[in-house]
């Protein structure tokens, strides 16, 4: 069997230094794109991996996993990562956070670089545009959250259900005018299904429909919600509850009291400022625990990817006094 290849043997092969070698490895600055290119192609060709003892000198762990969250302000991600980091620790992991911003190009980076440092797994939160033959060659190794993809294990929201029981108790408290702000259709979750579950309902309860898809901040929610409030209007659903903050200030500044509010959410910020507002709870810590869980069991081999549901249920009125 042959000897295995160090740093120094890839250096030499690509005819740069010890320490250019380690900073592709590491990703860090002061490589050109053409070097680090030519060093990732020679450890490409001789299936280089860093020793363990390797990484260890450089401070890594030999068991890391990382978490891709699209923006590290989301409080919903931030809800589910704070379920996953206990059973990383439990089970000896590392994990490391990563930031995608929505961007495809981002998330290959981000990959490209952790197939580099042969990282555990990966928890990646999914959004409408990332390039799913790229995320392929980590089927056994990857769970994608709030998005399914085929061949890949993924833990969704019930999108579809928790707009349903949002409708469903606000027809049985009364409300025939029911208004609704959403997301574009380009986001497939969270602006097309719950935008469809709206209209669905409207169809059910035959109530006449009437929305905005302006997208998901609290800005969209403050700035579009003047266009969708008829004067038969009696209450409001929304998307994500930063468009219901954003369309509770403007109601707020407007002095209109009447409009009953509600939205898929259920944050701690949302309770704590306007508890009088209706919400759904996705079930973002449970998503958390079920993502930490099945990539633990897909790393030791004990599962295989599957999708999971995370159903969606009405949060307890908070009583105040």
């Amino acid at each position: 069997m042959p000897e295995r290849l160090t740093i120094k043997d890839i250096a030499r092969l690509s005819g740069v230094g010890k320490s250019t070698v380690s900073r592709v490895l590491n990703n860090e600055s002061g490589v050109s794109e053409k070097t680090r290119e030519r060093v990732e192609a020679v450890m490409h060709q001789q299936g280089f991996s860093p020793s363990r003892s390797a990484r260890a000198m450089r401070g890594q762990s030999d068991k890391v996993v990382a978490i891709i969250v699209t923006r590290l302000d989301s409080l919903s991600e931030n809800l589910a990562v704070q379920t996953m980091l206990p059973l990383f620790y439990e089970q000896g992991y590392d994990p490391i956070m990563l930031e995608s911003q929505f961007s495809p190009e981002r998330v290959e980076e981000h990959l490209r670089v952790m197939r580099l440092r042969h990282i555990d797994g990966i928890v990646l939160f999914g959004f409408t545009g990332i390039n799913e033959s790229v995320l392929a060659g980590w089927r056994d190794s990857l769970v994608l959250l709030a998005r399914d993809a085929p061949g890949l294990a993924s833990v969704c929201y019930d999108d579809n259900g928790a707009i349903a029981l949002l409708m469903q108790q606000l027809y049985q408290q009364g409300h025939r005018h029911i208004s609704f702000l959403g997301a574009p259709h380009s986001d497939t979750t969270t602006g097309l299904r719950r935008h469809q579950a709206y209209l669905d309902s409207c169809e059910h309860y035959q109530i006449p429909p009437c929305a905005a898809l302006p997208g998901l901040g609290m800005q969209q929610g403050y700035d579009y919600i003047a266009g969708v409030l008829t004067p038969a209007t009696t209450a409001l659903v929304c998307a994500t509850d930063m468009l219901a903050i954003g369309a509770s200030k403007y109601l707020q500044e407007q002095h209109i009291t009447h409009l009953q509010l509600a939205s898929v959410g259920n944050t701690p910020l949302v309770r704590f400022l306007h508890p009088e507002i209706i919400t759904v709870d996705p079930g973002y810590n449970e998503a958390g625990r079920q993502a930490a869980r099945q990539l633990i069991d897909q790393i030791n081999h004990q599962q295989s990817p599957r999708q999971i549901v995370i159903t969606a249920r009405l949060a307890p009125p908070i009583t105040t006094g």
